[in-house]
């Protein structure tokens, strides 16, 4: 059992991976994105030398999550082109591609951990039991373009939305 833990509507839920602090380097990730051309597999090093903001949901079909996507979506058009925003879920990579359709996201990219569950696990997210087991929890992180933490924010409550004014002051 994991001595990390969350709360989902009040009731603890334990966290698997580690804690990651300012400073530490980011670890690497594979994740899918279904995108104009296709299916592909998006990794940290795709990034390399940008700053990267990494907007961690449970669900895009939940009305927390859709707001979180839909707000970084909409202060993404102040920032400059050297900054990349990621929204990352267990949802399929479809159901992705048609929720940024539907919603106009155009400036977020949103990519999949549903195949392993590894960028959950190794960025210490993935509810690990319960009855949201294997679903990402809600957090936001900021990786610098040396590929180090500049800014993390686990939300301690699943259902609350993230400190959208610190991680985008965090990024400029």
């Amino acid at each position: 059992m994991s001595e990390r833990t969350v709360t989902v509507g009040g009731n603890s839920a334990p966290l698997e991976g580690p804690e990651w602090k300012v400073g530490d380097t980011a670890p690497n990730f594979a994740l899918q994105y279904n995108g104009a051309d296709g299916m592909k597999i998006v990794s940290l090093a795709d990034f390399k030398g940008r700053t990267l903001l990494l907007s961690v949901v449970p669900s895009l079909d939940t009305s927390v999550c859709a707001t979180q996507t839909r707000t970084f979506n909409q202060k993404a058009v102040q920032l400059p082109e050297s900054i990349a925003l990621i929204t990352i879920s267990m949802d399929l990579p479809f159901a992705q591609a048609r929720f940024c359709g539907i919603e106009h996201i155009d400036r977020i990219q949103c990519l999949s951990d549903h195949q392993s569950g590894e960028f959950g696990r190794d960025y210490g997210v993935m509810i690990a039991d319960g009855p949201l087991k294997r679903i990402l929890s809600r957090a936001v992180f900021i990786v610098g373009a040396d590929g180090r933490f500049k800014y993390i924010e686990y939300v301690p409550e699943v259902t609350s939305e993230p400190n959208y004014e610190a991680a985008i002051a965090a990024l400029v």
